[in-house]
C-alpha cells in the first residue's frame, strides 16, 4: 500500500505520494520554508502563497508531489505542453501530458512531471527511483 499524505491551506492541496519520491531535494531547494524534509509534518503549507506552492510542485521531477484547487470538483490535471530536460548526472525530465504504454501492455497517464530512468538500475522502471545517486552515475 502505497502512502500518500494531503495537506491544505484551504485554497489548494498539495498531494505527496511518499513511494514516487526520488529525493531530488528540489522542493526543499526551491521552497525550504515550506519543505522541511527532517520536520513533521514536512510540508508546512501556509508558509508560502498558493501560487508559490503551485510553481514549486509543478517543478518535482519525480511526480511525488502534486496539487489540485479544493474549489474546483474536476481534480483531473490540465493537459500541458511537452518539454524535455536531461539532468546532469540524473533522469531525463520530461514535463507536460504523457500516455505511458509499460512493456507488459499497461497503460498509465503521467502529467505535469515525470522523472525516466537514464542509468539503467531503478528499481522502478521506466521511472526514476533515485539509485543514479547511489550507482555515481555519470551522463
Amino acid at each position: 500500500m502505497s502512502k500518500i499524505k494531503e495537506y491544505t491551506n484551504g485554497e489548494t492541496t498539495i498531494v505527496w505520494e511518499a513511494e514516487k519520491c526520488i529525493h531530488s531535494a528540489i522542493c526543499a531547494k526551491g521552497l525550504p520554508e515550506v519543505f522541511q524534509p527532517k520536520e513533521r509534518p514536512w510540508i508546512k503549507i501556509d508558509a508560502a502563497k498558493t501560487e508559490a506552492l503551485i510553481k514549486q510542485v509543478k517543478a518535482c521531477p519525480s511526480g511525488a508531489l502534486s496539487f489540485y484547487m479544493n474549489n474546483k470538483n474536476d481534480r483531473s490535471a490540465e493537459v500541458l505542453e511537452t518539454k524535455v530536460e536531461v539532468l546532469e548526472n540524473g533522469p531525463l525530465l520530461v514535463y507536460g501530458t504523457l500516455h505511458v504504454t509499460h512493456k507488459d501492455g499497461r497503460k498509465e497517464i503521467k502529467n505535469k512531471t515525470t522523472a525516466f530512468c537514464r542509468c539503467g538500475a531503478s528499481s522502478n522502471k521506466p521511472f526514476c527511483d533515485g539509485t543514479h545517486t547511489k550507482e555515481n552515475f555519470i551522463g
